[in-house]
């Protein structure tokens, strides 16, 4: 583009020219300005009118500004009763869970007492109010606090939980030749061998050599050795002075220093030792002291069958 600027005065001209960048910039330059100058009259003659009250611009300033608080309200009260239904569904969770802690309570064998319980609260549904924002910090810290609560309380629950379940791993009361009732058992007996009279110190488990002797409860072997009267014997210490032995095996299957779990083969049936044909000598000692194992197998089985009931009832609902 050629521009041609005359000066009659001076009897001269002169030649502009302008190339397609060049009038783009100017362009530009005309928006930018424009742009700079409503923003300059907004500033001078909107705002400060609506600051001073001016008649006219007043009015329609705050409309203006009235309109945009009225968008941010609308969102915020959506957000917060969004939170608040969410509120709602915690406050029923930690409530589920503080029912589920009593349930368990028994189970882990602490009284009710020892669980912290929320405060009573009711009455009439009069009318609803949308919740501010600081009610509902405060509803959330309160949320907070009890969830911690509920999370130590399980946690201790669990480990009683965990340490009852270990005990009992610990208690001989696994049979320890399956399928096998005791035959000969504790108290006194005329002695198949010299036949007087002799306190049998254990229970008899008829079976055929070879038949699998099975740890009664899990613990530790203190003793793989032969014996003169108990032939092929194995020990296992499972805690609290409390002792179990397996004597007449053919064979054992563990040694000193390992560790059994409960219902491990850990030796087969024989006839070593003082023993007049293939059976299992079994005893259990606490502290030293012989007990009859029978006590010990009832209270296993009894506790089995109340599990199967247990079941048999959660399966019936």
């Amino acid at each position: 583009m050629h521009l041609i600027i005359m000066d009659t005065r001076l009897a001269r001209s002169r030649a502009i020219h302008l190339s397609g960048m060049r009038l783009l910039l100017a362009g530009l330059a005309l928006v930018l300005g424009l742009v700079l100058l409503a923003v300059s009259v907004y500033h001078g003659v909107f705002a400060r009118g609506a600051r001073a009250d001016w008649s006219g611009v007043g009015p329609l300033a705050r409309l203006s500004v009235s309109d945009g608080a009225t968008e941010r309200d609308r969102f915020m009260r959506a957000n917060l009763d969004a939170m608040a239904r969410r509120v709602g569904e915690m406050q029923a969770r930690v409530l589920h869970l503080e029912s589920l802690g009593e349930r368990v309570l028994g189970l882990a064998g602490m009284a009710p007492a020892d669980i912290p319980k929320t405060d009573g609260r009711g009455g009439v549904l009069v009318g609803a109010h949308q919740l501010s924002l600081q009610e509902l910090g405060s509803m959330l810290d309160d949320l907070e606090r009890l969830a911690g609560q509920r999370s130590d309380l399980m946690t201790v629950l669990e480990s009683r939980l965990l340490d009852q379940r270990i005990r009992k791993q610990m208690i001989p009361t696994q049979e320890p030749v399956a399928g096998r009732p005791a035959g000969s058992g504790f108290g006194w007996r005329i002695d198949p061998i010299t036949g007087q009279s002799a306190l049998h110190t254990g229970l008899d488990f008829q079976a055929d050599a070879g038949t699998p002797i099975l740890a009664a409860a899990g613990g530790v072997v203190v003793t793989q050795e032969y014996h003169p009267a108990y032939g092929n014997m194995v020990e296992i210490d499972h805690g609290n002075q409390l002792l179990t032995r397996y004597a007449h095996a053919s064979r054992t299957l563990v040694r000193q220093g390992d560790i059994v779990r409960r219902g491990q083969k850990i030796a087969e049936i024989g006839s070593t030792g003082r023993s007049t044909g293939p059976h299992l000598h079994f005893e259990v000692l606490v502290q030293g002291v012989f007990q009859d194992p029978q006590k010990f197998l009832s209270a296993g089985a009894a506790d089995g069958a109340a599990q199967l009931a247990a079941r048999s009832a959660a399966a019936g609902r």
